[in-house]
């Protein structure tokens, strides 16, 4: 039974509804439906924000539940890749049982283009309460990188 509380944004009824579509139908479509034997499951594409000014580009993110280390950014000119995996550790106490589990594993993966490259050597990138904001200043063609995250 899937039950939506009336209080939530739009936004986050879509997100609820896309959900459901997958679990449901996404086996059909060659990407697992439901979380394999370990617990693994399709990678989420996060929701993104786009800004752009003269100089840069300013991109945001949501990615909760990922530690900066997990998170692997890479830029090809005018492609920008991510990806990230996290765990949580299960945590249980004596006379508890888990009824349902949906945090404990979370993959994020999103790759776009924009219009002009990017400056590899001025881009960056930071996480904070689960927002990744990259800053992706604009240049000329160059080769591939690959960011850290702060």
């Amino acid at each position: 039974m899937f039950l939506v509380p009336v209080s939530r944004e739009s936004r986050d009824i879509a997100r609820s509804v896309d959900r459901l579509f997958d679990e449901a139908f996404g086996g059909f479509f060659g990407a697992p439906a439901t979380a394999g034997p370990r617990g693994e499951t399709a990678a989420r594409s996060p929701a993104l924000d786009v800004a752009e000014s003269d100089r840069a580009y300013t991109v945001k993110l949501e990615m909760p539940g990922v530690k900066k280390e997990d998170i692997k950014v890479t830029i090809e000119g005018k492609r920008i890749s991510l990806s990230a995996h996290s765990e949580s550790a299960q945590e249980k106490k004596e006379g508890d049982r888990v009824v349902y589990r949906e945090r404990s594993v979370a993959s994020y993966a999103r790759s776009f283009t924009l219009p002009v490259d990017v400056d590899q050597a001025g881009a960056g990138a930071r996480l904070e309460n689960g927002v990744l904001t990259l800053e992706l200043p604009k240049r000329g063609a160059g080769a591939a990188a690959q960011l850290t995250v702060n």
